[in-house]
């Protein structure tokens, strides 16, 4: 982006994987052994999981396997993913971003369960917000738009009222369906022409405004 964006809100959803962590290391190596198990192409598994829960991935990708045997297989992805922290680091600003938002309403809204997302935010130095949204709080993975509408609802916040941010296709699309504006973080989210696009978080910029709520110089 060359100019800079102004936006307004009364609250912040932020994604995890890819929006404040970068994992990209952890989930290609535990999704590539996966592959592998299952006699897929790990190229092609690569381009279904980012953004979703593990089942919900695993459904799309074997459409005729059980869905019980797809939560099983989860959890035990789950539990790899959770000891598995080498190379999670912080995306650029992200720390920063977080910090200017103390005192603000905002909350994390991934798809990781609670374990996940703790051992992820902590190896990246991360300091995760009070409200948080986890795979535990909804029964459907993104690109429903279940788990914005209950950050939303936790923060007492109109979801028009709402900026999500995201890095994935299918969280994009779960921001719109929630009737959200969304700030697309990273390459992965250009293609799916978010409201707005940066690099990373040391290109937001986040202040409280007079009316309580937030404004956003992006750029």
């Amino acid at each position: 982006m060359t100019a800079t964006t102004v936006l307004t809100a009364r609250a912040l959803l932020l994604d995890m994987d890819g929006t404040l962590v970068n994992s990209d290391a952890v989930v290609e190596r535990c999704w590539r052994r996966w592959a592998e198990r299952h006699g897929l192409d790990a190229g092609e598994v690569l381009k279904v999981v980012h953004g979703r829960q593990g089942h919900a991935s695993m459904a799309v990708l074997l459409p005729d396997r059980p869905m019980e045997q797809n939560h099983a297989d989860n959890a035990r992805m789950l539990a790899e993913e959770t000891t598995d922290t080498d190379g999670v680091v912080e995306i650029p600003g992200a720390a920063a971003f977080l910090a200017s938002l103390a005192g603000l309403p905002h909350a994390l809204v991934t798809s990781a369960d609670v374990a996940l997302a703790a051992a992820r935010m902590a190896a990246a130095g991360l300091t995760p917000p009070d409200v948080r949204i986890t795979a535990e709080c909804v029964g459907a993975s993104k690109p429903d738009p279940e788990g914005f509408l209950k950050g939303a609802a936790e923060l007492g916040v109109a979801p028009e009222d709402c900026v999500v941010f995201e890095d994935s296709g299918v969280g994009i699309a779960a921001g719109r369906a929630a009737g959200m504006r969304v700030v697309g973080v990273g390459p992965r989210a250009r293609a799916h022409r978010p409201d707005a696009l940066v690099r990373d978080l040391a290109q937001v910029r986040a202040a409280g405004a007079a009316d309580g709520g937030i404004t956003l110089h992006i750029g």
